[in-house]
């Protein structure tokens, strides 16, 4: 609970007159309405983040999103609408949902997952029952493994405890130790609840670069023989890529049981982009600072990125992580 927006409530829920009223009446006023604002969880929602607060998701507004801020990826959309729309209006799921995102950097997974948390809860990636893990940040030393996956184990069983519809990320999936991962393995499975808790309501979000090298090789064989990216189909490299999270030695998900016993509902791809993509996340970029599009500076940011492969210079290697950057240089005051 924020204590300035709780503090807020009292100032507004306690009558005008209390100034009016001796100091031991005003306390006794004061504690009855704290003892109604806790008490009735509606009130205390007006204050303070609840995880019951949004029950429902609009569909519209989760694509309208997807549309309007992620570019050169159908397939992502198409897999991160249906998925998380359906399961969010399933009143008993059987499972948390888990989704696995693979790509290069800049290609969209980490903008993905704040779309999925914004559109759940208020407060997005700051909302309380959103938690990011970064494999680097959190666990960086093979030594405590056995405590990362003790302290793992806590934190999300203590979360779900306390909001059944709690979001985890966990990025950087490529530089995790391996066996750490499995530790969730159970929050992961098919129970109805473990020790008194149910984690069937809880979103797992998994973001990885393990496997991009095969993605890329499927859009550039689709580029090299005329056909459009649009045509290309999950069905041509999700088997691939768990296949290759799972032997990829420098991988979380190597050898891991969340693949082997097939816990993951989803590997979604992350596209390579293109020169045309870069520039529509350019103007995107501009307009949320305020700016008026300019195409000659658009044009100009997406040329200065680098392209691969060498001689056909496709794809972005870097994606739209680095056009936000160059746009300061455009702007500079």
């Amino acid at each position: 609970m924020k204590l300035s927006r709780a503090a807020l409530g009292l100032v507004l829920l306690a009558p005008l007159a209390v100034r009016a009223v001796e100091p031991i009446s005003l306390g006794l006023a004061l504690a009855g309405v704290l003892t109604g604002y806790i008490s009735y969880p509606r009130l205390y929602c007006l204050f303070a983040e609840c995880c019951s607060q949004k029950q429902s998701l609009s569909r519209d507004a989760l694509q309208k999103d997807l549309d309007s801020k992620l570019f050169g990826q159908h397939l992502a959309k198409k897999v991160i609408l249906n998925a998380v729309s359906g399961f969010i209006s399933n009143p008993k799921p059987k499972k948390p949902l888990t989704l696995s995102l693979h790509g290069w950097t800049g290609t969209g997974k980490n903008f993905v997952s704040k779309i999925i948390a914004e559109n759940i809860y208020e407060g997005g990636l700051n909302s309380d029952y959103v938690h990011l893990f970064v494999a680097t940040l959190h666990f960086p030393h093979v030594s405590n493994i056995t405590l990362y996956k003790d302290q793992l184990q806590s934190w999300i069983r203590g979360n779900v405890s306390a909001c059944a519809r709690s979001i985890f990320i966990f990025d950087e999936m490529d530089k995790m130790h391996a066996g750490l991962i499995d530790a969730i393995k159970p929050y992961l499975d098919y129970y109805d609840n473990l020790d008194g808790v149910s984690y069937q309501k809880a979103i797992f979000v998994f973001l990885s670069n393990a496997g991009a090298e095969r993605i890329t090789d499927v859009a550039l064989d689709f580029w090299r023989s005329g056909k459009q990216r649009e045509e290309i189909k999950l069905r041509d490299m999700e088997h691939a890529l768990s296949v290759s999270a799972f032997n990829n030695k420098n991988s979380g998900f190597w050898h891991s049981s969340l693949i082997d016993r097939n816990l993951i509902d989803y590997f979604v791809p992350f596209l390579p982009l293109e020169y045309k993509h870069l520039k529509m996340c350019i103007r995107v970029e501009m307009q949320s600072r305020g700016y008026e599009v300019d195409e000659d500076i658009v044009s100009r940011v997406a040329e200065e990125m680098t392209f691969f492969p060498k001689e056909e210079r496709v794809f972005s290697d870097k994606g739209c992580k680095t056009v936000f950057t160059k746009l300061d240089y455009y702007y500079d005051d």
